[in-house]
């Protein structure tokens, strides 16, 4: 099969399609056909060093999927050959097969083309699991986001909406006309405003329940004044400086709690877990017509150089898709 082989770690020409040997399923996986990636921070960071994926004997870049089911293991019953799925994964996505743990994926909601479906569980399930599950995140409730205008900010807004919580979010100048679209209650262009100002306003000084913040950096000492006594800030990623300080004094009485995650590294049976809780809570939503991928360029697997330049160069909204096989 032909799959990003990273052989050596540096800018994006080291992307390279390669031919590697067809996945063979365990007892319990199935081998999917894959129609669609999605490029994600990690991808990149993996493929400069800095994010080395699970053990694997070809090092393949990829967080997400989403195609047809095309071989099971000899204990695999979830699914049928021809089943349309998606799912997180470690690693190994950015490829034509993957084998994975049959419940690790997901059905591919009516409402989602099967090459659209490659952008939504990395993303939504980083968003959901941060804001709802580990943030508390209800509906009368107020939540700060950072990067509006990325995959998470994307799928962040449109989940807040949902479900009933008001949400902020923060991006530059050439986004916010795209986050207001999504239905933010609050576009703060970082540029130019100081979002604490902003949210404390919006919330008539009481702070927001939820951070989700991707940036990290100066920004959490920032998060923690604008978040609201009992709040949580969510760290989902690092994008600024990996050091920070912040006031102790303030954190105190405010009884906040600050909560570090990622999905790549939790065991199996968590990752399992939270996909199906996902797929209880938020999938609905989908064939609800309340959510919706956020796709903002499109490139074959062969072009992942370049669908990584796109990242790199901030200029997208939502994700960026690689398609692989024909949908």
């Amino acid at each position: 099969m032909r799959a990003i082989v990273l052989d050596s770690y540096g800018g994006p020409e080291v992307l390279v399609l390669g031919v590697v040997p067809d996945p063979v399923p365990g007892p319990e996986e199935v081998v999917v056909e894959v129609v669609a990636t999605a490029v994600n921070r990690a991808d990149v960071l993996q493929r400069l060093g800095r994010y080395p994926g699970p053990p694997m004997e070809h090092e393949i870049p990829g967080l997400e999927l989403a195609g047809r089911v095309l071989e099971r293991g000899a204990r695999a019953s979830r699914w049928e050959v021809g089943d349309t799925v998606m799912g997180i994964v470690g690693g190994g996505a950015y490829a034509e097969r993957l084998a994975v743990h049959e419940r690790q994926l997901m059905a591919v909601p009516p409402s989602i083309p099967l090459a659209d479906a490659g952008a939504v569980p990395e993303v939504w399930i980083t968003a959901w699991d941060a804001l709802v599950a580990q943030g508390g995140l209800t509906s009368g409730r107020t939540a700060l986001v950072h990067a509006g205008a990325s995959g998470v900010g994307s799928a962040a807004i449109q989940l807040c909406r949902a479900i009933g919580a008001r949400v902020a979010v923060t991006c530059s100048t050439g986004k916010v006309a795209a986050c207001q679209a999504l239905g933010a209650d609050l576009v703060v262009d970082h540029t130019s405003q100081d979002f604490v100002a902003e949210v404390k306003e919006l919330t008539a000084g009481q702070g927001v329940d939820v951070v989700l913040d991707v940036v990290g950096g100066d920004y959490l000492a920032r998060n923690l004044d604008a978040l609201a006594v009992g709040g949580s800030i969510v760290q989902v990623g690092v994008m600024a400086d990996l050091m920070a300080t912040f006031p102790l004094g303030l954190l105190l009485p405010k009884r906040a709690r600050i909560i570090g995650t990622v999905l790549r590294t939790r065991p199996l049976e968590e990752k399992i877990a939270t996909t199906a809780e996902f797929a209880r809570q938020v999938l609905p939503l989908f064939d609800q017509g309340r959510c919706h991928p956020v796709i903002d360029r499109r490139f074959p697997l062969v072009a992942s150089p370049d669908a990584h330049r796109h990242m790199e160069s901030n200029a997208n909204v939502g994700k960026i898709v690689l398609d692989v096989t024909p949908a």
